[in-house]
Protein backbone atom coordinates (compact mmCIF):
# COMPACT_ATOMS: atom_id res chain seq x y z
CA UNK A 1 0.00 0.00 0.00
CA UNK A 2 1.39 3.11 -0.93
CA UNK A 3 1.85 6.03 1.94
CA UNK A 4 2.79 9.43 2.03
CA UNK A 5 4.85 10.77 4.96
CA UNK A 6 5.60 14.49 5.14
CA UNK A 7 7.96 16.30 8.10
CA UNK A 8 9.45 19.57 8.39
CA UNK A 9 6.78 21.81 9.21
CA UNK A 10 6.58 24.24 12.49
CA UNK A 11 6.53 27.67 13.27
CA UNK A 12 9.15 30.26 12.01
CA UNK A 13 9.94 34.24 11.90
CA UNK A 14 8.45 35.95 8.56
CA UNK A 15 11.69 36.07 6.33
CA UNK A 16 13.07 32.72 7.23
CA UNK A 17 12.82 29.34 5.66
CA UNK A 18 11.60 25.31 6.14
CA UNK A 19 12.33 22.36 3.98
CA UNK A 20 9.51 20.14 3.72
CA UNK A 21 9.96 16.06 3.30
CA UNK A 22 7.52 13.82 1.45
CA UNK A 23 8.54 10.32 1.75
CA UNK A 24 6.74 7.91 -0.51
CA UNK A 25 6.57 3.97 0.56
CA UNK A 26 5.37 1.15 -1.50
CA UNK A 27 5.32 2.27 -4.15
CA UNK A 28 6.74 0.14 -6.69
CA UNK A 29 7.99 -0.11 -10.38
CA UNK A 30 4.16 -0.39 -11.85
CA UNK A 31 3.25 2.30 -9.89
CA UNK A 32 6.62 4.98 -10.63
CA UNK A 33 5.20 4.06 -14.43
CA UNK A 34 1.73 5.86 -14.28
CA UNK A 35 2.56 8.53 -11.61
CA UNK A 36 1.30 11.82 -13.94
CA UNK A 37 2.72 14.37 -11.19
CA UNK A 38 4.65 15.20 -8.01
CA UNK A 39 4.41 17.91 -5.36
CA UNK A 40 2.61 19.98 -2.65
CA UNK A 41 -0.49 21.14 -1.68
CA UNK A 42 -1.59 23.74 1.00
CA UNK A 43 -4.30 24.71 3.06
CA UNK A 44 -5.17 27.64 5.09
CA UNK A 45 -8.19 27.97 7.89
CA UNK A 46 -11.41 28.76 6.25
CA UNK A 47 -10.00 28.19 2.56
CA UNK A 48 -10.13 25.41 0.11
CA UNK A 49 -6.66 23.68 -0.55
CA UNK A 50 -4.79 25.12 -3.47
CA UNK A 51 -1.93 23.98 -5.43
CA UNK A 52 1.74 25.51 -4.17
CA UNK A 53 3.79 23.63 -6.45
CA UNK A 54 3.88 20.13 -8.05
CA UNK A 55 6.49 18.36 -10.68
CA UNK A 56 4.93 16.88 -14.02
CA UNK A 57 6.27 14.52 -16.80
CA UNK A 58 8.74 16.12 -18.94
CA UNK A 59 9.51 17.26 -16.53
CA UNK A 60 7.75 20.13 -15.99
CA UNK A 61 7.75 22.62 -12.64
CA UNK A 62 4.73 24.06 -12.10
CA UNK A 63 4.76 27.01 -9.11
CA UNK A 64 1.46 29.04 -7.52
CA UNK A 65 1.99 32.71 -8.51
CA UNK A 66 2.23 33.55 -4.76
CA UNK A 67 5.35 30.95 -3.79
CA UNK A 68 7.57 31.95 -7.86
CA UNK A 69 10.95 33.21 -6.64
CA UNK A 70 10.45 32.12 -3.12
CA UNK A 71 9.50 28.17 -2.99
CA UNK A 72 11.67 25.44 -5.17
CA UNK A 73 10.06 21.39 -5.46
CA UNK A 74 12.25 18.73 -5.61
CA UNK A 75 12.05 14.87 -6.40
CA UNK A 76 14.82 12.50 -5.62
CA UNK A 77 13.40 9.36 -7.38
CA UNK A 78 15.87 7.12 -5.57
CA UNK A 79 15.31 7.94 -2.39
CA UNK A 80 11.47 8.26 -3.26
CA UNK A 81 11.23 11.46 -1.66
CA UNK A 82 9.29 14.78 -2.37
CA UNK A 83 11.17 18.24 -0.84
CA UNK A 84 9.86 21.20 -0.73
CA UNK A 85 12.43 24.30 -0.20
CA UNK A 86 10.59 27.65 1.16
CA UNK A 87 12.37 30.51 1.61
CA UNK A 88 11.51 34.47 2.64
CA UNK A 89 8.32 32.98 4.12
CA UNK A 90 5.25 35.28 5.03
CA UNK A 91 2.58 35.13 7.48
CA UNK A 92 0.26 34.39 4.46
CA UNK A 93 2.49 30.98 3.84
CA UNK A 94 0.40 29.57 7.24
CA UNK A 95 -0.81 26.37 6.66
CA UNK A 96 -1.76 22.75 6.74
CA UNK A 97 0.98 21.48 3.91
CA UNK A 98 -0.16 18.24 1.86
CA UNK A 99 2.35 16.00 -0.13
CA UNK A 100 0.71 14.47 -3.40
CA UNK A 101 1.32 12.08 -6.05
CA UNK A 102 -0.98 11.94 -9.06
CA UNK A 103 -1.63 9.01 -11.36
CA UNK A 104 -3.08 8.19 -14.20
CA UNK A 105 -5.38 5.65 -13.25
CA UNK A 106 -7.49 4.94 -10.08
CA UNK A 107 -7.17 5.77 -7.07
CA UNK A 108 -6.03 9.24 -8.91
CA UNK A 109 -5.05 10.42 -5.77
CA UNK A 110 -2.74 9.85 -2.48
CA UNK A 111 -1.85 12.59 0.18
CA UNK A 112 -0.05 12.67 3.11
CA UNK A 113 -1.54 13.36 6.59
CA UNK A 114 -0.04 17.01 6.48
CA UNK A 115 2.25 19.24 8.10
CA UNK A 116 1.50 22.22 9.83
CA UNK A 117 3.25 25.33 8.55
CA UNK A 118 3.28 28.65 10.76
CA UNK A 119 4.44 31.87 10.06
CA UNK A 120 4.89 34.99 12.52
CA UNK A 121 4.82 38.38 11.90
Amino acid sequence: QVQLVESGGGLVQAGGSLRLSCAVTGNDQSFNAVVDAVGWYRQAPGKQRELVARITAGPNLEYAEAVKGRFTVSRDNAKNIIGLQMNSLKPEDTAVYYCNVHNQILPYDYWGQGTQVTVSS
